[in-house]
């Protein structure tokens, strides 16, 4: 077999990944994707590969007639989840997979750590350099909270909101998940979008970790906002485009929200002028929360993993088509 791949891989993965794959055939781009948000270039020794691993071009998934899996080197999957694409690998019989149990734990992780954040005032108190007993301190304790007993919706229910769930399951939480198809197994209470309303009155986090499509585009929207109670917390590390940022910023300085912690905004990064770098409590970290020690050798692991099922023609670990 020819397998192509356009991951951008630090040197020992890319070893470990030509070693996996031994004895077939590795066929490495000219194209490495720096950002897996990046557009990808076609490159003609696609079209010899029954396996591509990264962020191939979709157009050249089109083009090609040995195409039979892809698997991508990130949770996200934006370019490729359009009904024109999805039709096509339909038809074509080509398997998609993605990597999202690379990043659910780091993922997961890094929105839990937002939450403590925010109970905690960390932003305040790290800032401060108040003595104990004076009003300021007063304050800090006083408004610190505990997320035990606290409600959370998390919108998405993939594998990092489940991680993120199970993350949260001893602090007794109440939560809820929003997922567009329930299939009856999932551990957590489960609303659709079309009865999310009452979810979002009573929660006070809520956890977006909803992939940008046409659907999910501005899901969160002024209307939603406006629904969510007053004090809530609203956290995303889905990916920006599925908020109105605009609506957001209006929402914290109306103080209707009482903050909101982002991984991912639309554009990224935002200008240093825009609403919501200028909003009270917003804070935001630069498309970080996927990121762990190792990065690129966990995500070869993972695709050899899958690549060993390939060959025993056996299931296929994080098929999304």
């Amino acid at each position: 077999m020819k397998i192509f791949s356009d991951a951008k891989l630090e040197p020992a993965a890319a070893e470990n990944l030509r070693d996996g794959v031994t004895p077939h055939e590795l066929l490495i781009s000219k194209y490495l994707g720096a950002s897996v948000l990046a557009k990808a270039a076609p490159d003609p020794a696609f079209g010899e590969a029954e396996i591509a691993f990264g962020q191939p071009d979709p157009g050249s998934v089109e083009n090609s007639d040995n195409l039979r899996w892809v698997h991508l080197s990130s949770a996200g999957f934006t370019r490729y989840d359009t009904p024109e694409f999805r039709a096509l690998a339909t038809s074509r019989g080509i398997v998609v997979t993605n990597s999202s149990s690379v990043y659910a734990e780091s993922c997961a992780e890094h929105a839990f750590a937002f939450m403590l954040a925010q109970s905690r005032r960390l932003p305040k108190a790290l800032a401060s350099q108040t003595a104990s007993g004076t009003p300021e301190w007063f304050q800090l304790r006083t408004t610190s909270s505990e997320l035990r007993g606290q409600s959370v919706l998390i919108l998405g229910y993939g594998s990092i909101a489940q991680r993120l769930a199970e993350m949260l399951a001893p602090f007794q939480m109440q939560i809820t998940a929003m997922r567009r198809a329930p299939r009856g197994d999932e551990s957590v209470k489960i609303v659709t979008p079309e009865n999310l309303a009452p979810a979002l009155a009573a929660a006070d986090h809520i956890v977006s970790v909803l992939p940008e499509n046409e659907a999910s585009r501005h899901f969160i929207d002024r209307e939603k906002l406006a629904a969510m109670k007053s004090g809530a917390i609203f956290y995303n590390i889905g990916r920006g485009a599925t908020v109105d940022q605009q609506a957001l910023a209006e929402a914290l300085h109306s103080s209707h929200l009482a903050a909101a912690w982002l991984d991912v905004t639309d554009p990224e990064p935002l200008p240093a002028d825009h609403a919501l770098r200028l909003a009270p409590h917003c804070f935001i970290t630069p498309h970080t929360a996927g990121g762990h020690r190792d990065e690129s050798g966990t995500l070869v692991r993972h695709f050899l993993a899958n690549f060993q099922l390939y060959v025993a023609g056996t299931a296929l670990r994080d098929r999304i088509m």
